[in-house]
């Protein structure tokens, strides 16, 4: 079964908007109440066996069940008799947000930390229609249940072959969007290895460095933006909440965040193809972004989104029929690339200089090389490539390649001991 995602850009009237915005409070307030009586289920059975608090004690009966996930969704007809407001949402709605409470409770199991919380007012920015009778998506428009017609942008058409399965309506800044979940019942197998193989070292001084020797500089859209960003913020904090005047501060603040992801998605989706008409085989460092974005140099690495760019490159390899492997990220920058010595070198130094086999380029496209030939020595078994090899020019569909570019066989020289 294939599953594509299409977001499209949709434009509701003023009633249609408000009725969005009431939909996502009330679908908010639902949340909130079931989230509630989770707690206050598991707040009752902390008491202690031979005494009780005497700040505060949550007494339910110990007969009463957890309320799980079907249970709450079967007291949902009975809450709209005492809640009227909720029949207003279509059913279906309301009860993918209990199923949403339910996956982060679930997760929150399986890790052991991460409580869910309680959402705030707006916090809610989506609504998930999860299915429908007939296709609600024309050429021109969007159908939903009890909202009527919505003109919809298609700039690119739903493929032939593919089902509407369910729609995600979201709010972003004061712009909406349809992200639409289109599925087929076909099986796509992954790209096998072949071609011209290609090393893609990632970093803040040089946003990108390959292995044919292409750097590109980081663009920094945050830091760019920073300076109107913190403008916008201070005359925000001004603003009493909840007033007009602050719900325009608001909004200017998050067209501003939106404009920024939007240009810097961008610019990765751009790089990742110009990486696919590059190469044919895509290797990357197999890094954990997270932890390096807690370190002092946290804000240039959630600028750059590093994470976001290796996610974008590895579907747009799969997209494009392209190889994408990941390698070990140890020592990518203290290794040479033609000898394979250990060189040990600072942050400081930018040029890679071997001692041992006289190799200079610059460092991270030394870096890039290394992860190239990691790549290579990954996917060179019988099982991929149909016989045993660590050259990149016995890989099928590899044609001559440049210099420097041909792998290095994996029977590495060592150093001499000193007398």
């Amino acid at each position: 079964m294939l599953t594509l995602t299409h977001r499209y850009r949709i434009y509701p009237d003023t009633t249609q908007e408000q009725q969005f915005i009431e939909w996502m409070e009330i679908c908010r307030s639902s949340y909130n109440y079931a989230l509630r009586e989770i707690k206050d289920w598991c707040n009752s059975r902390k008491c202690a066996i031979d005494r009780c608090s005497l700040e505060k004690e949550y007494i339910l009966s110990p007969e009463l069940k957890f309320p799980g996930e079907v249970y709450q969704l079967n007291n949902l007809p009975r809450a709209k008799k005492e809640f009227p407001k909720l029949s207003e949402v279509p059913s279906q709605v309301l009860q993918q947000v209990i199923k949403q409470l339910h996956v982060g409770w679930k997760y929150f199991q399986e890790r052991g930390f991460g409580f869910p919380r309680f959402k705030k007012y707006g916090q809610f920015k989506s609504l998930l229609f999860p299915q429908f009778s007939s296709n609600p998506v024309t050429d021109l428009h969007l159908k939903l249940p009890k909202i009527g017609v919505i003109p919809v942008n298609l700039h690119r058409p739903i493929p032939s072959g593919f089902e509407v399965r369910q729609i995600r309506i979201m709010r972003k800044a004061d712009k909406w969007y349809a992200s639409i979940s289109l599925q087929c019942n076909v099986s796509v197998p992954d790209p096998m290895p072949h071609g011209h193989p290609i090393g893609v070292d990632i970093g803040l001084e040089k946003f990108l460095a390959t292995s044919d020797g292409t750097l590109v500089k980081p663009p920094k859209f945050f830091k760019q933006l920073q300076s109107e960003l913190k403008l916008l913020q201070r005359r925000m904090s001004r603003k009493k909440k909840r007033s007009k005047n602050y719900e325009k501060a608001r909004i200017k603040v998050a067209r501003l965040h939106h404009k920024i992801d939007n240009t810097r998605k961008d610019f990765h989706y751009k790089q990742a193809h110009a990486l696919c008409d590059a190469g044919d085989l895509v290797f990357m460092e197999d890094l954990n972004y997270r932890t390096s974005a807690k370190g002092m140099f946290g804000k240039h690495m959630l600028d750059a989104a590093f994470g976001q760019f290796r996610s974008i490159v590895k579907y747009v390899c799969w997209k494009r029929g392209k190889f994408f492997g990941v390698v070990d990220a140890r020592g990518t920058s203290q290794e040479c690339p033609e000898c394979g010595e250990e060189m040990r070198k600072d942050l400081s130094v930018r040029i890679h200089d071997c001692p041992y086999c006289r190799y200079r380029t610059d460092r991270d496209v030394a870096s890039a090389q290394v992860i190239r030939n990691r790549g290579i020595e990954l996917i060179s078994t019988a099982g991929h490539v149909g016989m045993e090899t660590a050259c990149a020019a016995d890989l099928p569909g590899a044609g001559v390649t440049q210099s420097r570019q041909v792998a290095k066989s994996l029977h590495r020289t060592t150093r001499k001991p000193k007398e």
